[in-house]
């Protein structure tokens, strides 16, 4: 098959939110995919798509994610677009994305990882561990909220929502003390400033894919698959294979804090894990290696005993 490759006249076009982070990390597509295919920038049009989790009345009123239903949020209006005709392919946080495609929708393009960690945000404090007893933390993150319950029960944590701007104008405000963001979100803004500290992965497991960019496509459509086969980085689908296959056996339903880390070394794939009650009451941890190759068997296996370890009980607030 010979490539057809995107015109001025017949642009290739890249669908995101509109998020200054978003727009962000479809700008860097869009650049690798001109430096690839030695394509001017007017090959492609960015189309913005508005997302239900973009509703600011929800965001101002810090409306927990499970509450208005999770992932999905922030991908089924431009899944839609996509299924549609309306894009060709479409740019996310992998982390946002659920660990199942829409029927026809495939997702396995990854550009090349950023920095893991989580960023401890704060107007007055240098690191987590100088907050004080009874300070006010704010995330939207089950996972994050579970975590600091667990290792800094003296914290109030509550429900803080919005992009990185929205979140360091609630801090301005003093609706908490301190937040975090992902360290790989503010690196792609420029404002890696805003971070006091990073945060070691031993003291916070990061997410599922915390770094990643996940661009997805029509199964399809032979040109988009043929065209991102050239801005996939290995090393990093290979990761997340066992993170995401992790993911999706212990409960991919954004309803438990779930972390999960994957690296190479020495030709080995490590992975580490953890899944919280939502309180930070309990958690169930674990750590294996394996060939990279095995790597989503591994995820598979790993979440299958710690969900034995766990029991029924541990799942008891799902109701």
């Amino acid at each position: 098959m010979t490539l057809t490759l995107p015109t001025p006249a017949s642009p290739l076009k890249i669908g995101t939110r509109g998020s200054p982070l978003a727009l962000a990390q479809a700008y860097e597509t869009r650049e690798r995919l001109m430096a690839a295919f030695d394509l001017p920038e007017a090959a492609f049009e960015v189309v913005v798509i508005k997302t239900t989790g973009d509703d600011m009345s929800l965001i101002k009123t810090d409306t927990p994610l499970k509450t208005l239903g999770g992932k999905g949020l922030f991908t089924k209006e431009i899944e839609q677009s996509m299924l549609d005709g309306g894009i060709d392919i479409a740019v996310h946080s992998t982390k946002d994305m659920p660990v199942a495609q829409p029927e026809g929708l495939v997702l396995d393009t990854f550009l090349p990882r950023e920095d893991v960690r989580d960023a401890f945000v704060s107007l007055k404090y240098a690191s987590l561990q100088d907050l004080p007893e009874g300070a006010v933390v704010g995330s939207s993150s089950l996972r994050r909220r579970a975590q600091l319950l667990n290792k800094f029960p003296h914290l109030q944590v509550v429900e803080f929502r919005g992009n990185v701007q929205t979140r360091l104008k609630k801090l301005e405000e003093g609706v908490a003390e301190a937040t975090f963001l992902a360290k790989a979100g503010l690196n792609r803004l420029g404002m890696a400033d805003a971070a006091r500290s990073a945060i070691a992965p031993e003291d916070m497991l990061p997410a599922i894919a915390q770094g990643t960019i996940g661009i997805e496509r029509r199964e399809n459509d032979d040109r988009a698959g043929e065209m991102l086969a050239a801005l996939h980085d290995v090393e990093t689908g290979q990761r997340l294979a066992a993170e995401r296959a992790f993911l999706a056996a212990l409960d991919g339903s954004c309803e438990t804090p779930i972390a999960g880390l994957a690296t190479l070394e020495g030709g080995q794939l490590r992975l580490r894990g953890e899944v919280l009650r939502p309180d930070g009451s309990e958690v169930i941890r674990d750590e294996r290696t394996c060939a990279v190759s095995d790597g989503a068997e591994l995820g598979r296996a790993m979440a299958k005993d710690m969900l034995a370890q766990a029991g029924p009980d541990f799942f008891s607030w799902r109701g």
